[in-house]
């Protein structure tokens, strides 16, 4: 998630204040990534460091302004204008979870897919219905739709989740029929068998 840019996208409305940011920013997510003041703050001394904001004097609560400087909208309509790269993918806490499942003895990686599965379920159905009252209480605001879209990518991002590990639980039992077939067959002859007698020469 670039809070980089999605600063400069509010800032490119008119000059902010750190709290202001913070606010407009979860609104339009609807908090799905919450932001705290202090890293707000950390976020704009970069992209002042780097030319890309400027300070823009203060109100009289002492609240201090920034404003997007034409280095900065040159770089927003960079962003806005690239496609998300996926070359260096984020780390996924669950797939790493279930690659080390796989190789860690003792446990149990079917519970900890079945686990998670529930737990996804129970999140898409928050997601739903969290959709349909957005639905009702649309107004035709531009926040209204900026939140369901992400409502949609969350909604989208689980049934993908439950399906990919419909997936890993099918693997898991096909790997363990397979071990299962590898094991070689262990044929001893019966106590009372006789033995064959080596011949001396």
């Amino acid at each position: 998630m670039s809070i980089r840019h999605g600063l400069l996208a509010l800032l490119d409305q008119g000059p902010r204040y750190g709290y202001q940011l913070r606010t407009e920013f979860e609104a339009r997510t609807g908090a799905t990534w919450p932001l705290n003041v202090g890293q707000v703050y950390t976020t704009l001394g970069r992209l002042e460091r780097d030319g890309l904001v400027e300070p823009a004097g203060e109100d009289a609560e002492g609240h201090q302004f920034y404003a997007v400087t034409e280095e900065g909208r040159a770089e927003l309509r960079r962003w806005f204008d690239s496609p998300v790269q996926r070359t260096n993918p984020p780390r996924d806490e669950l797939a790493i979870k279930l690659a080390m499942a796989v190789t860690v003895p003792g446990v149990d990686v079917t519970a900890v897919v079945q686990g998670q599965r529930r737990h996804s379920m129970q999140a898409l159905q928050d997601y739903t219905r969290l959709k349909g009252q957005a639905l009702v209480n649309d107004t035709g605001a531009g926040e209204d739709l900026a939140w369901l879209l992400v409502l949609e990518q969350l909604i989208f991002q689980a049934e993908a989740e439950i399906r990919w590990l419909d997936h890993c639980e099918t693997r898991l039992a096909r790997h363990a029929e397979r071990a299962r077939a590898e094991v070689p067959a262990t044929t001893e002859a019966p106590a009372n068998a006789p033995r064959r007698r080596s011949r001396i020469r």
